[in-house]
Formats: structure tokens, sequence, C-alpha cells
């Protein structure tokens, strides 16, 4: 997930190229591609139909049958006459009144919110929802709900604020972040769509892609966002609608059909320019360049330095992009940031949040896993997995990292011994904060994944590497994610605080205390009486049960502190991941039914009401109750949009005039697995960057390589 909001977007408004040469055109002319290829296009085109060059994925597309060669084709060209008759009449409603709601004509916004909001009247009574006759659970219903909220935040934006970079839905508009704007809501979303199978929204989302996203545009964008939402998001929906047919069906991605590489033409076309933020002296990219000169640009605050995990979590982005295209420069470059991360040998594997891209040397001694290091811990062990496990090196330096972790950042609460990541700001060897983002809610997906590389539990346990070492981290991961559960249920309304603090002994206890230390002895004398256990015997479940609810004086509420500055709720997705990864890889219902409670406090706090077409917002965007009938329920109220809140920890919540894009992108999409059956979109092999978008995993071939080794290999301890 990313760490900030970018404080500058790519904004496009130059002629688009040519569809069918805009790949070969790009690449020829682009001084980084011809500096790193060396060769002229009929050279390159040779290489790659001769047997000596193994063939990059996109080009001879292994992996996935053309949809033109399907037995369903000829009914396509029937359905897109109806399609067209629909589309019609459409129009005709829509000329007639259908978009302002006038002669009692209901949209569909209308009817899929106000469908919401009488679900949310229900369960507000009582009414138990997503179950069936028998009273067992109805998954795929409840995967419908996701869908219905999805499609209300989509319906919303498109009506509102079609292309715009930011949609605001209580003022009902949307701005952009630079001049022109670059429709960043539209591709961080695309591969949602698919995934939800929305194939008319999928068609304009491509139609807006193909006419207007474009590049020549001096602007100052922010390396990082722009990779892993842009780039990434491109990359997802080529791979999605190649791999994944009759998902959101297009002819236009037939194979042979004209464009039907849009979305890796567009991704290669971005990749040419982002190349530029590389161009540093060290080789650690800028945090910033200008898209049209491909300049990079330090950043303009903490001395000119980028942060950790904008040089750390590119990564997987453009070594997907090289296997597609078969350019190994996009490889090169990114092996070259790790190599120079990982040559300042840091203790521990624990790096400072920020590293300068003239020295390739960290600033600083803040340590810490929430915003600007989260993602480069994340995409070690994503590395490793993305190519099949033919770069043990990440696996090497993820093992590292996560003793690291549990040495001098995993600590427990005063009261429930709640298991949480704290932050080491003044470096390893000072105090330890109690403090914990949201955004530090990925690790226990992420430490899941690792033990048993996306196999269900019952599965890894029966494979030969399986040892005492990856069933602690899959009891760790079940810790923290409980933890991150916690910080949910703290608040009135169910959402968790953007940052939450944790009463603790003074000093704190940590992980070694509790367990032991190295040579299985507790460091302080308390660990081994509480356990009875020593490390090399593995460590266990020592938290409290989170009960009573009610009760405010239960144990886990007293070790829950939240800050006024902190109470904010940004529809953040980092909880519901973990959920996905721990119910995929444990295939423990609980953490669906964790996961649904807190979808159901996002949909009843986060909905923006419209009754009889006003707005029932007042100025500071605090809701007020529509009318009601005699049963306490309003006939005519709907929900048309949800949005970011000021204070999750009161009732009626305060809100915030904003929908992150991450909302579509992540939160829902991460919802919407976590509800869907376990073998669809397998962990086994996929990856998912650090902002949901999906990438295969694949073998390196002859024409990559880590190409470096590390200094010093972790050995363990």
């Amino acid at each position: 997930m990313a760490f900030q909001v970018p404080n500058r977007v790519p904004v496009f408004n130059s002629a688009q190229r040519e569809i069918e040469d805009g790949y070969w055109r790009a690449a020829t002319t682009n001084s980084h591609f011809a500096k790193q290829s060396g060769l002229q296009l009929t050279e390159r085109i040779g290489n790659f139909i001769t047997p000596s060059r193994e063939l990059p994925m996109y080009k001879d597309k292994p992996y996935y049958q053309s949809r033109g060669r399907h037995p369903g084709g000829r009914k396509r060209k029937k359905a897109l006459w109806v399609a067209i008759c629909v589309g019609f009449l459409v129009g005709l409603w829509w000329f007639l009144g259908g978009r302002s709601g006038h002669a009692g004509i209901v949209r569909p916004i209308e009817m899929k919110g106000g469908e919401l909001w009488k679900w949310i009247q229900e369960f507000e009574k009582g009414v138990v929802a997503g179950k069936g006759k028998s009273n067992m659970i109805n998954w795929e219903e409840r995967k419908q709900r996701v869908k219905d909220a999805f499609l209300v935040s989509w319906e919303g934006y498109e009506q509102d604020a079609w292309g715009k970079d930011v949609y605001q839905p209580l003022a009902r508009t949307g701005t952009n972040m630079v001049e022109g704007g670059m429709g960043w809501i539209i591709v961080d979303t695309l591969d949602t769509l698919m995934l939800m199978n929305l194939t008319t929204q999928v068609q304009n989302a491509r139609k807006w892609i193909q006419t207007s996203l474009h590049y020549q545009q001096d602007q100052n964008v922010n390396t990082f966002e722009t990779t892993i939402r842009m780039l990434g998001g491109l990359l997802s929906a080529h791979y999605i609608s190649k791999t994944y047919p009759d998902l959101a069906p297009l002819q236009e991605d037939d194979d042979g059909a004209p464009g039907d590489d849009l979305y890796i033409e567009k991704a290669t076309g971005l990749a040419e320019r982002l190349l530029g933020a590389f161009d540093s002296p060290s080789g650690i990219p800028f945090a910033s360049l200008n898209l049209n000169s491909s300049q990079g640009i330090p950043s303009h605050t903490d001395n000119g330095a980028s942060s950790t995990a904008e040089a750390g979590s590119l990564q997987l982005e453009f070594k997907y992009l090289a296997k597609l295209t078969g350019e190994a420069h996009y490889w090169e470059k990114v092996e070259k940031v790790m190599q120079i991360i990982d040559g300042n040998q840091m203790r521990d594997g624990l790096l400072p949040i920020f590293i300068m891209a003239d020295t390739g040397k960290f600033m600083g001694e803040n340590i810490r896993l929430g915003s600007r290091g989260d993602s480069y811990y994340e995409y070690l062990i994503k590395q490793f997995l993305q190519t099949s496990g033919e770069e043990p090196i990440y696996e090497n330096m993820w093992n590292q990292a996560l003793a690291g972790i549990r040495k001098h950042l995993i600590a427990y609460t005063k009261h429930a011994s709640l298991t949480f990541v704290g932050e080491r700001p003044s470096g390893l060897d000072e105090s330890l904060v109690p403090k914990m983002d949201h955004l530090v809610c990925f690790l226990p997906g992420t430490i899941a994944l690792g033990a048993t590389g996306g196999l269900s539990l019952s599965k890894a346990r029966k494979s030969p590497g399986w040892n005492r070492q990856k069933e602690d981290e899959i009891i760790l991961a079940k810790e923290l994610v409980k933890t991150c559960w916690a910080t949910y249920l703290a608040t009135e309304t169910g959402l968790a605080p953007e940052i939450a603090y944790f009463e603790v002994d003074k000093p704190p206890r940590m992980m070694d205390d509790v367990f032991g230390g190295p040579k299985g002895e507790p460091e302080n004398g308390k660990g081994k009486e509480e356990t009875g256990k020593a490390k090399n015997e593995g460590i266990h479940i020592v938290s409290k049960p989170l009960e009573p609810l009610d009760d405010k004086d239960s144990a886990w509420r007293k070790d829950v502190i939240i800050k006024p500055a902190d109470r904010h709720n940004l529809q953040r997705p980092e909880a519901v991941e973990s959920l996905f990864y721990l119910y995929r890889i444990t295939e423990d219902e609980m953490y669906r039914e964790w996961g649904w409670e807190m979808f159901k406090s996002f949909i009843k706090h986060t909905a923006v009401i419209e009754e009889e077409g006003i707005n029932n917002q007042d100025h500071d965007g605090s809701p007020e109750p529509p009318a009601s009938n005699d049963n306490g329920q309003s006939s005519s109220s709907y929900i048309r949009a949800f949005t970011s809140l000021s204070n999750a920890d009161t009732i009626p919540p305060g809100k915030i005039d904003n929908m992150e894009s991450f909302w579509l992108a992540e939160t829902l999409k991460y919802f919407y697995l976590l509800f869907s059956d376990k073998d669809f979109i397998p962990l086994t092999e996929t990856v998912f960057n650090t902002e949901a978008h999906i990438f295969p995993r694949f073998k390196m071939g002859k024409l990559f390589k880590t190409g470096w080794k590390r200094k010093t290999e972790w050995k363990g301890e």
C-alpha cells in the first residue's frame, strides 16, 4: 500500500500515438531505450525470432489462449448488437433526464444505493444479512454486497468526476492534482473492474485510457506512486485480460485484434519516462521526475532524500515489465537499487526510512514499518516469490529483516499482551515508541505469505521445508492481525484510526523477554516464568481474548490508545489485506467474519446518503438523518458514494470530502477476494504489488539474472 498520497500526479494532453506502432516508436526514439539496447528496430525484431533468444511473455503469449478462438465467439457478435441497442436506449434515457433523476426515472446508482441503504436498516434492526434459509453463511451474497458497494462508488465517480484524479463525493465534483489530470482513479481501479466482471465499466475505462491517457506533459510526478498505481494498474490489467478472458470480456483484448496490447503499450511508454528517476549519481531513484523530460528531481522536503519505500518498492513492476517485453534494462535498473541498499549492510536488516539518491547512503536513524518504510520489507519476500524462488537472495534478506523485526520492534501491551510493531525513531539502541500506523497491518499477511509461499497451511506443513521457524511465523501473523482487528473494535464506528498507541510496561516487554533470547533464556528473567518455554521451543499465543467487547474497562481496551490527531479513517486496505491472506492460508473462517464486520462498518459509517436528490450532509460533512416513514426507514434514501472520515471514534462520524483511489483499487478488492472462493486468483500463481495490483509468478529464463551478491549473507541466529 502506498505510504502517502502523492503531491504531484502526471497529466497528459498531447495526441495519442498510433496504437499499432506506438510501442516500437516509443522504444526506438526514447533515449533511455536506445542507450540501453543499442540495437536498430530490425535487429531487435530479428533477435526475437532467433531461436537463441528467449521470447518475452507478451510477445509470444504462452500463458493464455486467444478468446477469438473460443467456441462462444459467434455469440459475441450477436451480443455486440444487443449491447448497441441497449446503449442507444441508455443514451435516450440519459438525454430525457436520467442523469438528473427527473420524471421518476430511477438511475442505477439509486437502485444499488437504495438496496444498500435498506440493507443497513435491516442489520441495524438485528436482521441477519448474508445468511441462507438454513442459517448458514452465504458468502456469495456477501461478496455481492461488496460488488454493490463498489458499483455505487464507481458510478458516483463516473457521474461526478469522470477522468479526474481526486473525487470529492460530498461536493459531487472532482479535481486534478495537476492541470489536465490523468485519470488516476480510472487506471488504479481498472483491474478491480475486471475481477468483478463489470464489462461495461471496463469498456468505458479502456476507451478513456485509449483516447485520453498521454505522457507528453510538463509535470512533476512522484516516482513511487506513479509506479505502483499507474504502471502497476496497467500491467495488472494486461495480465488479467489475457489470463482470465472470461472476466469482463472485450473483443478489443482478443489476440490479434487492433490494440489488443493497449495496456502493455501504455505501460511501456510510461516506464520509459520513469527511468529518468534512476539517473542519479548512485542509482537510487529520485523521489520525483518531470514526466515530459524524464528528468529526476530530488524531494523538496527531507533534505532531498528519497524514502526507503520509494526506492525499494519499484521492483515487482519493472521486473514484470522486463519479462513481458524482453527488455533487460528495466530489470537491471531496479536490481541495482537493491544492491545499493543492501550494500549499506544495515544492522539486522532494518533500514532507516530515508536514503540519499546522490550518495546511496541512508539519512538518519528512524526505523519503522509504517509510512516511508513499509513496502520495502513487503517487496523482499514478494520478489523471491515473483521469480518462483529463483532469486534466493531476497528470501535471505527477508528472513534477516523479519528476525530483526522480532528482536527490535515486536512488543506486547501491558494488560492483554497484544502483539504490536513499535518504532525506533532514534535508532535500534534507543527507546521503542509503542506506536503503530494502520499501514503496518500489511505485515501479518506478508509474514503468512512468506511462511507458506501462498500454500494453505495444511499443505505447507506437509512440505519438506516446513520447520519450527515457519510455524512461529504463522503464530506471529495471527497475533499481529488480531491486534489490527482490536484497533477496529476500539472505536465507536468499528473503523480503525490512522494511528494507534499502546499501553506498555516500562520498559516494554519485547519478544525476547517473553520467549527467550538467542540462547533460549529470557532477557530479563520474566519470559521463561511467564511462558515456561525457551526460544528454541517456539512461540505460542499469549494475547488475551478481545472480550468483553462492551466493557470499557476490559484489559484489551485499556491497552489501545487513540489520540485526537489520529482518529481519522481513510478507508485504508491493510487490515483486510492481511485478513485475506490469513483466511486463504489458514482456512479459518474467523478471518472472513472479522472482515464482514469491518465491511458493514464501512458501509454504515462512510456512506454518503441522499434523499430525493438532496445531499444530506451539512457544511462540515456530518450526516443528517433522512426523513423516515412509519417504520423509521426512509423509502427514498439511497447511498450514492463513500468517503473518508475525520473522526472514526464518534457517532455520527465527521466526514472528509475525499474518496481515496485505494478504496476501489485495494480495500473493496480485498473484501471481494476475501468473500470469494479460495481458488479464485490463486496465491501460488500470483503476487500482489503494494497497491493490490496482480502480477503472475514466472521463471527468470536466460534473459535475466540477479547480477549481484550480498556482502554478508545472513546465516540465521
